[in-house]
């Protein structure tokens, strides 16, 4: 007998159908389905601030931005989250003929909240590195001038660099783009704690 704690288990074919009628987006990991929460104030100025230099930036480059409704599906455990940010260049490869499931994003950004931040730093960049055609993952947060950048290196390896400095121009390496972190930040004010 199931206990009535017991959450339903789902296939991928399964999440793949209700999530694309459903009103509202769901991530999907192991079987379980996970509805998203919205996002503040910080966090949506951010990752529009970044979409936007990057779509101006890569404009003609052969590479696309993607904001968080594009699903990136991992082959290794099946995970399929919604990015704040992801990039592809050259052939766009999807997971079927809805051409809503990207497979091979080269660069993948995650805007931090305080209730996402351990898991898209931990498990969530974890199955992120199964994607063979990732070069690179960074994390903002949206609380802080902090900028975490991950970069693969030869040996299948990840090197992390950090900076706080707001006045930092960093390289997506993976693009070959210089990003000034003060267009990343433009216009966000920091919700203060009392």
């Amino acid at each position: 007998m199931i206990g009535s704690n017991q959450k339903k288990k789902y296939t991928e074919q399964e999440y793949l159908e209700l999530e694309r009628k459903a009103e509202y987006k769901s991530e999907f990991f192991g079987g379980e389905i996970f509805a998203m929460s919205g996002a503040t104030n910080p966090h949506n100025i951010i990752t529009t601030n970044f979409i936007s230099f990057l779509v101006n930036k890569l404009r003609g480059q052969g590479c696309r931005p993607y904001g968080s409704d594009m699903r990136v599906r991992t082959p290794i455990n099946s995970l399929y989250a919604y990015p704040d940010i992801s990039v592809v260049c050259g052939e766009r490869k999807f997971l079927d003929n809805e051409f809503d499931t990207l497979l091979n994003p080269v660069f993948i950004c995650e805007v931090l909240s305080k209730s996402t931040a351990d898991y898209d730093t931990g498990g969530k960049f974890m199955r992120y590195r199964s994607i063979e055609s990732l070069k690179e993952y960074w994390v903002i947060s949206s609380l802080e001038y902090r900028l975490q950048k991950f970069v693969k290196q030869s040996n299948s390896s990840w090197l992390l660099s950090e900076t706080t400095n707001v006045q930092d121009t960093i390289l997506i390496e993976s693009l070959h783009v210089e990003v000034p972190l003060q267009e990343i930040y433009f216009e966000v004010q920091f919700e203060t704690t009392n």
